[in-house]
């Protein structure tokens, strides 16, 4: 395939226009890695198989040009079956496409100096093109600013519509399928952002006249980790992100899904949200600050399941900003209070890696129809453990702020003998009427690399007993529960999902 660029039919430049002002939406798709390290694609295993990249106007939101090429990887093997499930690119679709190499300069052209945007570049994307540019020995293009969408949007949008991947989003908006390939994502990115923009905008203007009430209420008390006290000190990570787009001081004043349309702050993000689309106000530190505290994934076939299972948004400990995380409550009744526990103003969900069964699932308690509420006890590392362990102190010193006298239960259990620390994951079960299942999804990692979310016909704990035995490894994907109930306080980890290790 020829690369070209060509200005989109019927979107012409009206000659007014500052190209350099252009915002340069983008995506790549890429090899799945599978072993360790092969196929040129840089550190990290992936080798590049499209660039797509439109310019839009920031003032019209139009798009005023687009590029888009398939790229032949230097070694054609990489291009597996898994590859071409995730975004049907084959060895034959680019045999004659241009190499990274043929393409570089258009690439550099695109993006040198203007403000990338796009759905998780900060983590994935950006990545991808410095080390292509890397592999030939050619500096890569500096961006003016970043807009990543993922966590603009869940930070401002709410997970209103799920775990906010593009597909999740697309379908939420009914704009059909995702297609994964470059320029298809890229135009459905700027759709998708143009919709929850419209949707904010319209919810902060409709205070008056939404019949929608909640009997929640929130309050702006924020216990924060800012007291050098507290936690060990991290350098430089909270200096860089003051002042850029996605550090907000107010913390407290945080109303997520609560259905109260006429909250004073959705005034706030939709201003928020059509300030950073239409005027551009980007600071530049945001993309220093993320590639400071982006690190490499522990396993390529870690890569692979983020890739394949429903788990965007979840932060690896090493990832966590430890500064900037906060609790804040809502109050359920006149003296009940829900705390939730916030990174960046966004609810924190946290993914861990290859962590051990220790025990496995627990039937010792029982929910209010009979059934066993079902967990698992797994290691701690210790990374883990320092993230845990400020949100427990947090959570505990909120409670008690607010009058608690409940025995509080520490997320993490010590063993004094080995010298390691232990927490519990919890499998929620959902009912509907005679029928019971796992509200946790749980995939299995093959020896292949493949991955499989596992359907289970009936709720069977001795079934699950078998697949979460002790000393099988298995990755979470977990959230935050709080609770003070009868006398007993603390935090419960609910896994969202778990990826259980073929032996």
């Amino acid at each position: 395939m020829e690369a070209a660029a060509e200005p989109s039919a019927g979107r012409e430049r009206d000659g007014q226009e500052d190209d350099g002002a252009m915002i340069a939406f983008f995506d790549v798709e890429t090899t799945v890695p599978s072993g360790s390290g092969r196929g040129g694609g840089g550190g990290g295993g992936y080798s590049l198989l499209e660039f797509g990249a439109i310019l839009v106007c920031p003032r019209r939101l139009i798009e005023v040009e687009n590029f888009s090429t398939l790229i032949r990887p230097s070694d054609l093997n990489t291009i597996s079956s898994l590859s071409i499930r995730c975004n049907g690119i084959t060895r034959d679709s680019v045999t004659a496409a241009p190499s990274f190499g043929d393409v570089a300069d258009k690439v550099f052209s695109i993006l040198h100096g203007r403000v990338w945007a796009g759905h998780n570049i900060l983590r994935f994307d950006c990545a991808r093109i410095r080390e292509a540019f890397a592999e030939i020995g050619r500096p890569p293009p500096d961006p003016m600013g970043t807009i990543d969408t993922l966590p603009l949007l869940t930070q401002r949008f709410g997970r209103r519509a799920g775990n906010m991947k593009m597909a999740t989003l697309a379908t939420y908006f009914g704009l059909g399928p995702q297609k994964h390939r470059s320029l298809d994502d890229v135009r459905l990115n700027l759709e998708v952002v143009k919709y929850c923009t419209a949707v904010l905008f319209l919810e902060s203007n409709v205070s008056t006249a939404s019949p929608v009430k909640s009997f929640l209420t929130v309050n702006s008390t924020t216990v924060n980790c800012n007291n050098q006290s507290d936690i060990p000190a991290v350098p430089n990570l909270v200096d860089n992100l003051q002042g850029s787009s996605c550090f907000d001081n107010n913390a407290g004043e945080f109303s997520h899904d609560l259905g109260q349309y006429n909250h004073p702050h959705l005034k706030d993000d939709a201003a928020y949200l059509l300030t950073q689309i239409e005027q551009m106000r980007i600071d530049s530190s945001q993309v220093n600050s993320a590639a400071s505290v982006e690190r490499n994934s522990a396993s390529n076939s870690s890569d692979a399941i983020r890739n394949l299972s429903s788990c965007a948004g979840f932060l690896e400990p090493d990832d966590v900003l430890l500064n900037c995380i906060t609790v804040t409550h809502t109050n359920l009744s006149p003296t009940v209070k829900k705390m939730h526990i916030l990174h960046l103003n966004v609810p924190l969900w946290i993914c861990c890696r290859d962590l051990v069964i220790h025990f496995g699932i627990s039937t010792k308690f029982m929910d209010h129809t009979g059934r066993p509420k079902l967990s698992i006890l797994v290691n701690a590392p210790e990374s883990l453990c320092l993230v845990l362990s400020i949100c427990d102190s947090l959570v505990q010193r909120s409670f008690r702020s607010f009058g608690s006298s409940s025995e509080w239960r520490s997320l993490i259990k010590k063993n004094a003998f080995t010298n390691s620390s232990t927490i519990r994951l919890h499998i929620p079960t959902i009912s509907n009427y005679d029928a019971t299942t796992y509200s946790t999804e749980i995939y299995r990692r093959e020896a292949s690399g493949d991955t499989n979310k596992l359907v289970f016909s009936k709720f069977d704990v001795a079934e699950l007993d078998l697949l979460l035995a002790p000393g099988t490894i298995v990755d979470g994907f977990f959230c935050f529960d709080t609770y003070d109930y009868q006398q007993h306080a603390g935090i419960r980890l609910v896994a969202k999902s778990l990826v259980i290790h073929s032996r």
